[in-house]
């Protein structure tokens, strides 16, 4: 899975999401080259789901189904 910055070069590639403890672990590289792990707590999950409204849940369920341009 690539993340791509604001202006579409790609910013993240991550190779391995996977649980460790309570946790989600992602591991990937970084612009290419930087190995990076990146870690997902249960709080910071229940974070970011407050920041989700009706219609943003109604577009990433849909996501996969879409599209790039």
């Amino acid at each position: 899975m690539k993340i791509y910055s604001a202006d579409k070069s790609e910013l993240m590639q991550v190779s391995v999401i996977e649980r460790k403890g309570d946790d989600l672990v992602l591991k990937g590289k970084v612009f290419g080259t930087m190995p990076m792990s990146a870690t997902l707590t249960p709080e910071q999950a229940r974070a970011a789901l407050k920041l989700l409204t009706p219609k943003l849940m109604l577009f990433i369920l849909t996501l996969p189904f879409r599209k790039s341009v």
